[in-house]
């Protein structure tokens, strides 16, 4: 977030009223959440209301930051692993990883007996904030297409998606998700609710990458 002495100074240099860079400014924010909430409507399915908030919170932060606008995100590829031409855009991935996470977790709650539960709020705004990263480590070249940026080469998504979303004050055991959803997180003990967002996330991905096929 910019400090008042750096909106004064910028607003000195650039001769801008500094009323009305703030009034800018807070545009531009109220603009980049309703673009993360028409992004998530499965945001609404977070009950606690404070978690629901940083979790987009997080989007919106992301939002502003990355090259990548809304419309990208529905048009680009949900991995640059599977060739250039694949279909199944950002959006579609990311979304049908929340559905999936959302009915194993309901599944896991209402079968075991209360031995093995898993915290729904957790579930769906870890799985909603797994990928938020790539905003920051992807890039658009000059045809257009995304491509991980320098950035994204020394720091993956699971790192700058934690970093986002503890900036946004996203409580630990939602950014555990999101540190351990990827490869990354098999060097640590996950949780059962990352256990839940990383199967739903890998069982949707690793058929695209090297499924059996006769």
């Amino acid at each position: 977030m910019i400090s008042p002495l750096i909106e004064q100074m910028f607003a000195e240099i650039f001769c801008v009223n500094l009323r009305d860079l703030r009034e800018t400014k807070f545009k531009l924010l109220f603009i980049m959440k309703k673009e993360a909430i028409k992004l998530w409507p499965e945001l609404e399915w977070i009950k606690d209301k404070d978690l629901r908030e940083k979790t987009t919170k997080t989007w919106q932060l992301a939002l502003e930051r990355s090259v990548l606008t809304p419309d990208d995100l529905k048009k680009i590829p949900f991995t640059l692993l599977c060739g250039p031409d694949l279909k199944v855009t950002f959006m579609d991935h990311k979304r049908s990883v929340v559905h999936i996470a959302r009915d194993a977790g309901n599944t896991i709650n209402g079968m075991y007996k209360g031995e093995l539960t898993c915290n729904m709020d957790v579930v769906i705004a870890g799985a909603i904030l797994a990928d938020v990263g790539k905003l920051i480590e992807y890039v658009l070249d000059e045809n257009g297409k995304a491509i991980q940026g320098v950035y994204g080469k020394y720091l993956r998504h699971p790192f700058s998606g934690v970093s986002l979303a503890e900036e946004c004050g996203v409580p630990a055991e939602v950014c555990h998700i999101i540190a351990t959803h990827a490869g990354e997180g098999n060097m640590v003990k996950r949780t059962t609710e990352a256990y839940v967002v990383h199967h739903a996330d890998f069982m949707t991905f690793l058929p695209f990458k090297e499924r059996l096929t006769v």
